[in-house]
């Protein structure tokens, strides 16, 4: 007893002199300012998405969290920075399909693996590409174009975005899967683009659908179908891929939060819980669905399985197409 109380005496003489305590414990997290990395300019669907994250994840952690925008070699550059950050749970990136699953297959030696060095947090939303062609082609569905396409090849032209883009990458994969050869006129953007496909100076183009749609409704381009597995609520006549019988493909560009992999489990615990929430939450999921989104709610199993199933699928077919980034 007598050794008990002078053990207890001299411990509480240490803590009182400001000595190291062995009971001493790191500070809970967070206790300072988060950043999310948009790996891509303001104004995108990744900018949108981060931003909107961004915004209720510091209302919900009550720190702020600051957004990034850090471009360069289309994703890649601001993907690999967060990849390379600090495991502590104070740098997080936007995810989508393009920087964690299609880069995997564009680049020979990527700096970064999208399965082994990042952990997701929650994937909020997922969107559609629409296929619009110019408002003065004469062939009114998918089907008729593919039948002109394959009786004349390399007569009919599609824009993208850029090489190993979205937009290119799906339609590569359509016109392969359809047995067709249609030109690839790739631009630096999607604006440019547009400015082609109104212009009626290149025939087709897939974008995202939130995108797409205000081109679509004011009649300077036509829609011919949709990427996802089913159709667009704000697009309820144009049928899926699937639906035209050219070809079963469908592609949907999931967007979430992600963490470098090493980041501790309590911290990975704690960012997916409020995850959870913000996702679940009718604002934002109203947000996601008037801009032509599909709200996600997943568990955690369900979030890897679909990260896992689209890298290794969308990789391996663009490796199969010869798809290179610029």
């Amino acid at each position: 007893m007598t050794y008990s109380l002078n053990r207890r005496t001299a411990l509480a003489a240490l803590a009182a002199a400001g000595a190291p305590s062995v009971f001493a414990q790191a500070p809970a997290f967070p206790n300072k300012p988060l950043r999310v990395i948009v790996p891509q300019p303001p104004g995108g669907g990744f900018d949108v998405v981060g931003r909107l994250l961004a915004d209720r994840l510091g209302k919900a952690l009550k720190q702020p969290v600051v957004v990034e925008n850090r471009t360069g070699s289309g994703t890649l550059n601001g993907t690999d920075l967060a990849a390379k950050a600090d495991a502590d749970g104070y740098t997080l990136v936007v995810g989508s399909i393009s920087n964690i699953a299609l880069n995997m297959g564009l680049y020979k030696n990527p700096p970064y693996n999208s399965l082994r060095d990042f952990e997701p947090l929650g994937l909020a939303v997922s969107y559609s590409y629409t296929l619009m062609c110019r408002k003065d082609l004469p062939y009114k569905t998918l089907k008729d174009v593919i039948a002109y396409a394959r009786a004349n090849p390399g007569k009919l032209t599609y824009a993208s975005a850029g090489v190993g883009s979205g937009q290119h990458v799906l339609a590569a994969a359509l016109w392969q899967q359809a047995g067709v050869d249609i030109t690839h006129v790739p631009y630096r953007g999607a604006q440019m683009a547009y400015q082609d496909l109104i212009g009626g100076r290149v025939d087709m183009f897939f974008d995202l659908s939130p995108t797409a749609r205000p081109q679509i409704e004011s009649g300077n381009v036509r829609a011919l179908a949709v990427s996802g597995a089913t159709r667009q609520p704000t697009l309820p006549d144009v049928p899926t891929i699937r639906d035209s019988g050219v070809a079963k493909l469908e592609l949907e560009s999931w967007f979430g939060l992600f963490a470098p992999a090493k980041t501790p489990p309590k911290v990975l615990e704690r960012l997916r819980k409020e995850m959870d929430t913000i996702i679940a939450s009718r604002d934002v999921s109203d947000t996601f669905r008037k801009a032509g989104g599909r709200s996600l709610s997943l568990s955690l199993p369900e979030t890897r399985a679909l990260v896992k199933r689209d890298t290794e699928f969308w990789s391996k077919l663009i490796r199969e197409l010869d798809i290179k980034a610029e």
